[in-house]
């Protein structure tokens, strides 16, 4: 094991014994504690704050974040995943206008490039910590008269099924890594090219009619990502001898 590795645990143990938003001692003090370089306690606490584990503050010093939100893969919307895990979400709608689709929408929503699509720009939180900045991309013809209070005060979701009886079937999601840039920075009030996730994704109804595409950048300090998985078996030759003989 490195040392920095162990430093790293060492101060994982630390921050297991203090709460939610306690400061952890010195570079300084945990030099001298642990009986490593200065140099090493800062590698091994630079990774902890990418971690999310820690969060630092100019002038004040480093203290132990909130958890990460385990973010599942399902079709479940921001609303819904944060109000099952007994945290409050809000949102503010930062930017609503329409504009024609263009060729790069009009292909992901499958419609002509002037076709008129509703972009909704809207500021996440939960518990009124800023989570996420997401950008909706609706055809205009299914949600006529969207306002930006509507967004505000209804998961999007929810109001597709009750004012415009559109219900959404499934969908197909990408993410990647990135980092905030300054509108993003500011908008989220994380440092500048913080950790981020970048989640795009196109949902369809149960007839395969594509409803919006939403670009979401998460704040990467406050999410990990997680799925299950299972494996999926090739059927043996027994089983399919089996199947062939009816």
């Amino acid at each position: 094991m490195t040392k920095q590795r162990e430093t790293r645990d060492r101060v994982l143990e630390l921050i297991e014994a203090l709460g939610i938003g306690e400061a952890i001692p010195s570079e300084r003090q945990l030099t001298a504690d642990l009986g490593v370089s200065r140099l090493t306690v800062r590698a091994a606490l630079d990774e902890l704050v990418r971690d999310g584990y820690l969060i630092r503050r100019r002038g004040s010093g480093t203290f132990v974040s909130e958890p990460k939100i385990a973010q599942e893969l399902t079709m479940t919307s921001f609303t819904e995943d944060m109000q099952r895990r007994g945290m409050r979400p809000a949102s503010r709608t930062l930017e609503l206008k329409v504009i024609p689709a263009g060729a790069q929408l009009g292909r992901l929503l499958h419609v002509s490039p002037s076709e008129p699509v509703v972009v909704a720009k809207r500021l996440r939180l939960a518990d009124h910590e800023t989570m996420a900045i997401e950008t909706l991309h609706v055809r205009e013809s299914l949600v006529p008269g969207l306002t930006a209070a509507q967004l505000e005060h209804s998961s999007f979701y929810a109001l597709l099924e009750e004012r415009y009886y559109v219900v959404i079937a499934s969908g197909l999601q990408t993410i990647e890594p990135t980092v905030t840039n300054e509108e993003e920075s500011r908008l989220l009030d994380v440092p500048l090219h913080s950790p981020a996730f970048l989640f795009e994704r196109t949902s369809t109804t149960t007839g395969g009619e594509t409803v919006e595409f939403v670009r979401s950048i998460y704040r990467g300090d406050r999410y990990r990502l997680v799925a299950e998985l299972s494996h999926r078996r090739e059927p043996t030759m027994s089983a399919l001898s089996a199947v062939d003989g009816g």
